[in-house]
């Protein structure tokens, strides 16, 4: 059992005791009940509140959202072929030492995330990263969009008229990113914080990326 589910039930049981505690009794008796389980509303609250902490921390939401595989065709130029949760496949051309995927990802308010509504995301962009500063400010650049524009966008709904979603909190975005190592399979995640985790895909892949000192 997990320690979100733990925590969550000692909630819920909480919850419990101060609704019995309400219920009978009189006069001084019942004034007691009633300060009893406003005392355990409260630490029900609180044990909710640090069950969605856990479960934030512990990312129990976690799941792939894409797939990257890397060919290098030349001195810090590469072929990378990105799948994405549905399965399509697409190619790309970057220039640079790295890869780095962007994404809009859409967290909903504690209630949703008490319950385990998990965040929501779209991919944006996936472009090259120079490691030197100057070769990042002048040398040729490699960025590709992902998202679509004619999509419906949750995020900019709820900043435009926050009343009407009232649910949702908008105010997030994510990026990973890790080398372009020649044969390099990378996996990206999204936990339930909202936050896109770039990792290798296979033993092979992380011992490149030892061999390369990262």
């Amino acid at each position: 059992m997990t320690p979100f589910a733990i925590l969550l039930a000692i909630a819920a049981a909480l919850l419990l005791l101060a609704l019995v505690s309400a219920a009978g009794g009189r006069g001084f008796a019942r004034a007691l009940r009633l300060l009893l389980a406003l005392a355990l509303l409260v630490l029900a609250a609180g044990v909710g509140l640090l069950a969605l902490g856990v479960r934030d921390y512990f990312g129990l939401d976690e799941r792939p959202v894409a797939r990257l595989e890397v060919r290098q065709r030349a001195p810090q130029t590469f072929g990378v072929t990105l799948t994405d949760a549905d399965g399509l496949r697409r190619e790309y051309d970057l220039r640079g030492d790295e890869w780095q995927l962007d994404a809009r990802v859409v967290r909903w308010q504690f209630g949703a995330r008490l319950a385990g509504v998990p965040p929501l995301y779209r991919l944006e962009r996936l472009s090259g990263r120079y490691r030197d500063i100057d070769q990042e400010r002048e040398a040729p650049r490699s960025v590709h969009a992902l998202g679509s524009d004619g999509l419906l966008d949750l995020a900019t709904l709820a900043r435009q008229y926050p009343r009407w979603l009232p649910f949702v909190d908008a105010r997030w975005g994510s990026a990973a990113y890790l080398p372009l190592i020649d044969g390099a399979r990378y996996e990206v995640r999204l936990n339930a914080r909202g936050g896109l985790v770039a990792v290798p895909a296979d033993a092979a892949t992380r011992d490149l990326l030892e061999q390369s000192g990262w």
